[in-house]
């Protein structure tokens, strides 16, 4: 019994990315109906499995049982677009847009964290962020992705998190979903602009730790602002060299 709920779990786990991912790319076009005879025999899972796939989608607003109709698509206005999966589905195709999107969001939330943070971080909480920041700007020099990225979601956890506001802190499960989509792209995390980045990064921390909550206000919504220039800029390029 033990061993088949492991495997149903397996199954269930690549029914519902597949198919999440499917809906993403617009594979399935909004009011298509996800036929389960089709499904279950494509994917050679039962219907249980599938149903409980289909529960997880219908979880963040991207199928909608209908009665004597089925399960059909919901529009993009209705799926949960904070969901940390939904950012990872995104992420595989609708990069730019998606990057360009919570960037603009960010920017009304995280220097107001910054700001909060300045005020109401612990001794510790502000060391935590000042390493995370220097580990950024070394992780730059020696060139290494993976430790930049990782130290960049940490910065940014531990300041939405030291705001001491609980909607703020739960947002940190977003940005580090968003953040971690950068492992999906295919250019590299280090880039032409990430020597400036890491600096503003640092110049954040700064700000925080001497509790200068103007300056982490400032120093927050610039840094997340010239991101967001990064990225409009670099969509622009991705499309014409597409086209």
């Amino acid at each position: 019994m033990g061993d088949e709920t492991w495997r149903d779990r397996g199954l269930h786990a690549r029914v519902v990315n597949a198919l999440g991912q499917e809906i993403v790319d617009g594979a399935w076009a909004t009011g298509d109906i996800l036929n389960l005879d089709k499904l279950s025999e494509r994917f050679t899972v039962s219907r249980s499995v599938l149903r409980e796939a289909l529960r997880v989608l219908q979880s963040v607003g991207m199928v909608e049982p209908r009665q004597r109709v089925g399960t059909q698509v919901r529009p993009r206005e209705s799926w949960d677009l904070l969901n940390p999966q939904i950012i990872q589905w995104r992420g595989q195709g609708d990069y730019f847009a998606q990057m360009r999107e919570m960037l603009q969001l960010r920017l009304g939330i995280e220097p107001v964290a910054a700001r909060l943070s300045a005020r109401l971080m612990t001794p510790e909480q502000r060391s935590a962020v000042a390493r995370a920041a220097d580990v950024m700007v070394a992780a730059d020099h020696d060139n290494d992705g993976r430790r930049f990225l990782e130290a960049d979601v940490e910065f940014h956890t531990l300041i939405l998190q030291g705001s001491g506001n609980a909607v703020m802190s739960h947002f940190a499960n977003t940005v580090a979903a968003l953040l971690r989509t950068r492992e999906q792209e295919k250019r590299f995390t280090i880039t032409d602009y990430t020597p400036a980045s890491a600096h503003r990064h640092n110049d954040l921390a700064a700000a925080i730790v001497a509790g200068e909550e103007d300056a982490a206000y400032a120093s927050a919504y610039a840094t997340l602002d010239a991101t967001l220039a990064e990225f409009v800029q670099e969509s622009a390029g991705a499309s014409s060299t597409a086209g």
